[in-house]
């Protein structure tokens, strides 16, 4: 069939599969290029490794020091006339790239905060590695999630908190730029959102492989965050998403005392805003991301999510040396997003910004472009008239299919 990008709000409901196997391989060339680690992962854990840094992450330590990589994830297979998700065909093009370089890739897809989904990764390492995890990412993006304890199944929301937030927003596709207003959170909504994005899954996860004695000494977990400009707090670090982003740093300070045995620890890597999936779901950040785009390709800055990732290895996890943290305890991947003088001219700029200087004063094309590229889309390399086959497999699924 010929696909193209069918695109509703945020979302595209469409993926291209030769599109998002070169984007992957775009990755893998980038870190062979610029892999400098002086210290090595050979285990790698990636629960939520399908898309954004969670892939990155995975493509980074696969072929960046030859590790062996498990991937979770919850992706869906073409079916039909509907193309199958961003993530599958990520997923399939990592693993069959991983497989031809002779390296170890399986994954495993369904609810990762489920318990059986937990189990039966353990299961796989203990089959397979006989344990010996050193590094785990936690790099999960949903929602909701369903508490597998409980029942429960919490949503969490994008809202400010104490008052209404009325900032400037912007409809991707069309450059128009309006004012938006968002009532804030309820206290159920905080508590709610906390539930999904917060640490509490991150804390089960390593439980149940600290209890199945699958980890490595010395080993290490990450888990991503987000802190932003002031510009964007009432939205962000200061709204439902912040105090979520703020329980799971307390929870590194947790997991740390309980790998404490092996020598382990646990960080939480604060990275630059990217247009992702995730961030396209929240209203101001695209602009803000449109605004910082620009400064930050004419100061030389800029970052996509393997570069980050490839930079955390390099300078952090794997530089020989003890990562560098602030005074929170975090690394600090959003270093050049938060110069100074990059913030300064976000700030001069940012009340000047409507529908009619959105294109000259940001860089809305190449958000429009990374958009369009989380999907399989843009790619100077793909022929967008040609059929393609959307029915793709993921190797290791063949055999385990969740």
């Amino acid at each position: 069939m010929i696909i193209q990008p069918k695109i509703r709000g945020f979302i595209c409901t469409t993926a291209h599969p030769l599109g998002c196997k070169q984007n992957v391989l775009d990755q893998i060339q980038y870190v062979k290029q610029h892999a400098k680690m002086k210290a090595a992962p050979k285990k790698v854990l990636v629960i939520g490794a399908s898309t954004g840094y969670g892939l990155a992450s995975r493509i980074a330590a696969a072929f960046g020091s030859q590790a062996q990589t498990i991937g979770v994830f919850f992706e869906k297979a073409a079916e039909g006339k509907r193309t199958a998700s961003t993530g599958w065909y990520n997923s399939a093009a990592f693993e069959d790239a991983a497989h031809q370089a002779g390296l170890y890739a399986k994954s495993v897809n369904g609810d990762a905060f489920s318990d059986e989904i937990k189990e039966q990764t353990i299961r796989l390492i203990q089959q397979d590695w006989q344990g010996e995890v050193d590094l785990v990412i936690y790099s999960l993006a949903s929602p909701r999630r369903t508490d597998p304890r409980t029942g429960q199944t919490f949503n969490s929301v994008l809202k400010p908190i104490g008052q209404k937030y009325t900032s400037k927003t912007v409809d991707v596709m069309t450059g128009q730029v309006s004012d938006i207003s968002i009532d804030p959170a309820s206290s159920q909504e905080i508590e709610n959102t906390v539930a999904v994005m917060g640490g509490e899954d991150w804390e089960r996860w390593m439980d149940a492989l600290l209890k199945a004695n699958v980890l490595a000494k010395g080993a290490m977990t990450v888990a991503y965050s987000y802190i932003g400009p002031e510009l964007t707090y009432p939205i962000y670090r200061e709204g439902t998403i912040g105090k979520a982003k703020a329980h799971l740093e307390e929870t590194a300070k947790v997991l740390t005392q309980k790998l404490a045995e092996l020598h382990g620890h646990a960080y939480v890597s604060v990275n630059k805003a990217l247009v992702t999936q995730a961030s396209a779901a929240i209203p101001v950040v695209p602009l803000y991301i449109s605004l910082l785009y620009k400064i930050m390709k004419e100061q030389n800055l800029h970052e996509g999510c393997i570069e980050q990732i490839t930079r955390l290895y390099n300078d952090s996890l794997y530089s020989g040396h003890q990562p560098a943290v602030d005074d929170k305890g975090l690394i600090r991947l959003d270093d050049w997003e938060m110069k100074p003088e990059v913030q300064s001219k976000v700030n001069a700029l940012w009340n000047e910004l409507n529908s009619e200087n959105i294109n000259s004063l940001t860089d809305l094309k190449g958000y429009r472009h990374e958009f369009h590229q989380l999907f399989g889309f843009e790619s100077p390399n793909v022929d967008y008239t040609a059929d393609v086959e959307p029915d793709v497999q993921i190797p290791s699924l063949e055999v385990e299919q969740v």
